[in-house]
C-alpha cells in the first residue's frame, strides 16, 4: 500500500475546507445565535425550526448582502 493514500484528502476533509461547507456553518451559527435572542425574549426556547423560519424572513438576505460585500 503506498503513502499517496495517508497524504490525499479525504472526503470529510474536502468538505469541512469548501466554500459552501463554510458559508452553512456561518449561517447556522448566525441561526443559533438568534435562537438564543428569541428564546430569551420569549422566556423560553423557541426551538430551531422557528428560529430558523424567522431569521431567513427577517435577517438572511441582509446578513447575505453584508457578508458578500467587498471589503
Amino acid at each position: 500500500m503506498s503513502n499517496d493514500t495517508k497524504d490525499s484528502p479525504t472526503g470529510n476533509d474536502l468538505l469541512k475546507n469548501s466554500s459552501l461547507y463554510r458559508e452553512f456553518q456561518a449561517e447556522r451559527e448566525e441561526i443559533l445565535k438568534h435562537k438564543w435572542i428569541e428564546s430569551e425574549k420569549a422566556g423560553k426556547d423557541i426551538g430551531f425550526e422557528r428560529a430558523l423560519t424567522d431569521w431567513i424572513m427577517k435577517h438572511r438576505s441582509k446578513w447575505r448582502r453584508n457578508r458578500h460585500a467587498p471589503s
